[in-house]
């Protein structure tokens, strides 16, 4: 096999608790993973004579700060070779945005190049690679709905499709997750994310009352523009609306298509926008 090309979706939160600091200075936190498939960067990898890594965006260093290039160094200390690949990243998922897109993209480049080079690592073994990489990454190995907890690499895979169609709007504000989890008080909370889940449906009046996601009180009072997005969802009619993540992403679910558009033309022009359409 000489070339892949792979799909790597974006995320959100259905909440999300910090529950306790970590004697390695992470945090323990419990969440609702889930994958939104029609948002997402494209990976190619092909063997090449040299490693060579391009992107559409030019703000994405092409360093080892990069997850992308952080991933193949990490496969190549594990399998003790060097990947001759040219790696071509195409950015629809903005960064930094709470929606998880360079967790996905490292993820992508663990199991294709886990194909391309037969290294034969297992579900497991990518998890474990996946975690050195950033706690979203072990959700993307496979991109199925899950509750996270510990750091995010505990997953259990939960029964639920979301048929409504979810609006994404991201006001461009970049927020440090570091110093979002600096802000924090972590609060332990017993809530089970599967009482929101009815046979494999969402429980929108449950969630308004009990899905919270804890880093809201701090990037709220810090950035009142992003606290007024999710005012603005909900006013336009959303079921059920949440920061996404650290932020600065909100997303509201919504009833149908055509409230879901029309509170998307009332945001400023300036915005990024997606609106996930899961019957398309």
């Amino acid at each position: 096999m000489k070339f892949i090309e792979a799909k790597a979706p974006a995320k959100i939160n259905i909440g999300l608790n910090i529950l306790s600091k970590r004697e390695d200075g992470f945090h323990n936190l419990s969440t609702l993973f889930y994958p939104i498939n029609d948002l997402y960067d494209v990976l190619t990898f092909e063997i090449d004579d040299k490693f060579k890594f391009l992107c559409n965006v030019d703000s994405i260093p092409a360093d080892k700060s990069n997850l992308v290039v952080k991933a193949k160094n990490i496969l190549e200390k594990v399998s003790k070779k060097n990947f001759n690949v040219k790696i071509r990243l195409e950015k629809y998922i903005p960064s930094q945005a709470g929606l998880g897109g360079g967790s996905s993209d490292a993820a992508a480049t663990l199991i294709s190049l886990n194909k391309i080079y037969q290294l034969g690592l297992g579900y497991e073994q990518l998890v474990d690679l996946a975690l050195k990489l950033g706690s979203d990454v072990p959700f993307f190995i496979k991109s199925e709905p899950a509750i996270g907890k510990g750091r995010g690499e505990i997953l259990n895979f939960v029964d639920l499709k979301i048929t409504d169609p979810i609006l994404i709007v991201y006001p461009k504000i970049n927020i440090s997750t570091k110093e979002a989890f600096k802000n924090m008080l972590p609060i332990e909370t017993q809530f089970d994310f599967l009482s929101c889940i009815r046979n494999g449906a969402l429980d929108y009046n449950l969630m308004q009352k009990n899905v919270k996601n804890d880093f809201e009180k701090f990037i709220f009072e810090k950035y009142p523009e992003i606290e007024k997005i999710k005012d603005q969802l909900y006013n336009d009619g959303a079921s059920f609306a949440l920061l996404s993540g650290s932020g600065s992403t909100v997303y509201g679910i919504f009833p149908t298509l055509t409230t879901a558009g029309f509170a998307m033309r009332k945001f400023p022009k300036n915005y990024f926008y997606f609106l996930s359409n899961p019957h398309h």
